[in-house]
């Protein structure tokens, strides 16, 4: 075995300290109540917003889209009125359990599309913001004050690209893109992920330029690795640990925007139902029907508040001052 090989080893038992990093964060993290009973909100929502996919689209059985008329802005738990609306549009077990809008609208059916409509939008755009952020922050962090072409850095142009981008306030620049685009989900997505990223790129690039003076680094460059082996399989698993906490940030973030776009009549649009756009139709009945306000509210409170537990419990937990994350 080469010295390299050995100083590689080496440095690897050495972080290790009897347990894996992700390991010691895991028991950091189990031991923060708060954070696991956010976890554990943020499971049954997932799985709430995957069988509202399931029941209002793939199987229906609560249909979001039926009009009801006369059982219009009827209060939660109201029976519906058999003996004015077809049998076909009846809802399921006949109750309305979260009340109906001014259309008589199911507002239970319409929080479950909701739900997977809001997740998919803040995962997906935050997973767009991530693959870009990552990239970008490990290459300025990787090659830093290295000149390309004589003249300019890889650092350089990316730190100054983000500096730009931070220039311009992110929710006005989603709202003038979005407002020049054909409305689409999709389109959203791709407009948030793409204004997002630059956090990420930043944490990441702080995190490769303490990675590249490091042991297990210069012994991989030693060895005659390719760089982009090395960018990959080396530095980028021991840069995770700030971008899975901006993740979760991000999420709670990227479902504030939506929720925000949909309430300004910019976001996704009908038939699809979103808790922003759910929310806007409720505000001209907040006294008279309250429950079209209060409910996709309080929905919204809930999962951006549980997002923010766990990015602040994920936080603690890589922190190697209190015993989580690498050493």
């Amino acid at each position: 075995m080469s010295a390299a090989q050995a100083t590689v080893r080496a440095d690897a038992a050495a972080g290790s300290s009897g347990a894996s990093p992700l390991r010691r964060a895991w028991r950091t993290f189990r031991r923060d109540r708060v954070a696991m009973a956010a976890l554990w909100l943020l499971a049954i929502l997932a799985v709430a917003a995957l069988s509202g996919k399931a029941l209002t689209e793939w199987w229906v059985v609560f249909d979001p889209a039926v009009v009801r008329l006369p059982d219009g802005l009827l209060p939660p738990l109201s029976r519906a009125r058999a003996d004015r609306i077809p049998a076909a549009d009846l809802p399921a077990f006949g109750v309305y359990l979260l009340g109906t809008d001014d259309l008589g609208r199911d507002v239970f059916a319409r929080m479950l599309q909701g739900s997977f409509v809001s997740l998919s939008i803040g995962v997906v755009s935050v997973a767009i913001s991530l693959a870009i952020g990552v990239a970008l922050g490990g290459l300025a962090g990787y090659y830093g004050p290295r000149r390309l072409l004589g003249f300019v850095s890889v650092d350089g142009v990316v730190m100054r690209l983000t500096d730009v981008m931070l220039c311009f306030p992110s929710f006005f620049l989603i709202l003038t893109v979005v407002a020049l685009l054909p409305p689409s989900i999709y389109n959203i997505m791709l407009v948030i992920g793409l204004t997002g990223w630059m956090g990420t790129a930043r944490f990441v690039r702080a995190e490769f330029l303490s990675l590249r003076e490091r042991d297990f680094v210069l012994a991989a460059e030693a060895l005659g690795l390719p760089r982009r082996r090395i960018i990959y399989r080396h530095m980028m698993p021991n840069a995770m640990a700030p971008v899975l906490v901006s993740a979760t940030l991000g999420v709670a973030g990227a479902i504030l925007t939506e929720s925000g776009l949909s309430f300004l009549g910019f976001g996704v649009r009908p038939p699809f139902a979103t808790w922003g756009n759910i929310l806007a139709d409720g505000r001209a009945y907040l006294f008279d029907a309250p429950w079209l306000f209060f409910v996709p509210g309080l929905a919204i409170f809930v999962v951006v508040l549980a997002f923010n537990l766990v990015g602040e419990g994920l936080r603690e937990a890589f922190d190697p001052r209190l015993g989580g994350g690498p050493r």
